[in-house]
């Protein structure tokens, strides 16, 4: 059984009285004894010996009472426990508020470090009780800061890697063009209008996610015929999967499924899910998005939209930091096809900001099931 501060503080102040009571049981029966010792000498001998009971007991009473040396004795002894007392609370209260303050003085050299830029420190947890609960919660928070203060720099460093690529083409196209000393046509300005095309987009993803993860994406939820809307997705991106040789197909039932949520942010989940899908599948692959309706999962219903497909998966180390943000699997290979790194991160932050999850399970060479789950509410 662990023990609280409070049960600390009761057993030293038990511990305490014990050695108070102890002391002062002890120093009185001495006395006592001294005393018994000091009437035998004195007071035993044949007169108190042939006397009455009650002859003897007089005698007994009125050499305690009368005994002026005694009642000195009394006054002096009862100064001194009182001293001796006074001393022993003084030292145990001393050790006491040190044993109390020990783990403070240990936590607040450690926040001192924090506040000079030093995330590296870490408290011992050497208790279970309520210091060792603070201690072990300013662990997990200077580990998120190392955390946090880690993401910070490597998006800095993402960004400024992801801007300057198509900025660095973009001024090398230009500085040719303008070394050529001749008319600049309209294929070579197409050119450097999808490299400004690739910029916009890249940052435009940025703003959303930064106000996705800071909980400010504003969402207007309305009802959503889910089905008929996921249709209309695969529609739109049928013709690019069979370009590349894809079969791609919705399974669903017949009935509509209506979910309340916003239908721009769901339909870029679904376009990001379905890009990828077709990206990463070989020719002649499959893609199949299904859907179900009331799936139970941590005691609530859920819609559930899957995305299948027969593609060259993902490797298990990989997936904890699918959904981070400018992660690739492959470094080249999203780049390669023009993805900013952010598709699945931005999926991620707008499923939750509709109070759903994301699942992933995947099989180097073998295929790739992204599930989305969207809570079920009352729409009306």
């Amino acid at each position: 059984m662990k023990m609280t501060v409070r049960m600390k503080i009761f057993t030293y102040m038990v511990l305490l009285v014990l050695i108070i009571s102890f002391t002062f049981s002890l120093t009185t029966q001495v006395y006592t004894a001294d005393l018994f010792d000091q009437f035998q000498r004195e007071q035993i001998n044949a007169d108190y010996l042939s006397a009455a009971p009650e002859e003897q007991f007089e005698i007994f009473k009125s050499f305690f009472l009368g005994n002026t040396r005694l009642e000195a004795l009394l006054q002096v002894t009862h100064g001194a426990r009182l001293l001796f007392f006074v001393a022993i609370g003084l030292l145990f209260s001393f050790w006491l508020s040190g044993v109390l303050t020990h783990p403070l003085k240990k936590l607040i050299a450690a926040i001192e470090r924090v506040a000079q830029g030093d995330l590296n420190v870490k408290v011992p947890v050497d208790t279970k009780d309520e210091y060792g609960k603070v201690a072990q919660t300013f662990n997990d928070m200077t580990f998120r800061l190392r955390e946090a203060e880690e993401a910070r720099r490597r998006l800095v460093a993402d960004v400024a890697h992801e801007l300057r690529t198509p900025l660095s083409v973009m001024q090398l196209k230009l500085e040719n063009y303008q070394q050529a000393g001749h008319h600049i046509s309209p294929e070579m300005l197409l050119r450097l209008h999808d490299e400004v095309i690739r910029l916009n987009q890249l940052v435009d993803d940025l703003h959303v996610l930064s106000l996705a993860e800071a909980g400010r994406l504003s969402l207007d939820r309305k009802p959503l015929d889910l089905t008929a809307h996921l249709e209309r997705i695969v529609d739109d991106v049928r013709y690019e999967a069979e370009e590349k040789g894809l079969d791609i197909r919705l399974c669903t039932n017949s009935r509509p499924v209506t979910v309340m949520v916003d239908a721009r942010r769901i339909t870029q989940v679904f376009i990001n899910l379905l890009t990828n899908a077709i990206r990463y599948t070989p020719r002649g692959g499959k893609i199949t998005v299904k859907i179900e309706d009331r799936v139970i999962d941590r005691n609530d219903f859920f819609t559930c939209v899957s995305v299948i497909d027969t593609g060259i998966g993902i490797p298990a180390e990989e997936l904890p930091h699918l959904f981070d943000r400018f992660y690739r699997v492959e470094e080249a290979r999203s780049r390669h096809t023009g993805g900013t790194g952010l598709g699945l991160s931005i999926v991620h932050h707008f499923i939750r900001a509709h109070g759903g999850f994301i699942r992933v399970a995947s099989q180097p060479d073998e295929g790739t099931i992204f599930t989305v789950y969207l809570p079920e509410g009352n729409v009306t």
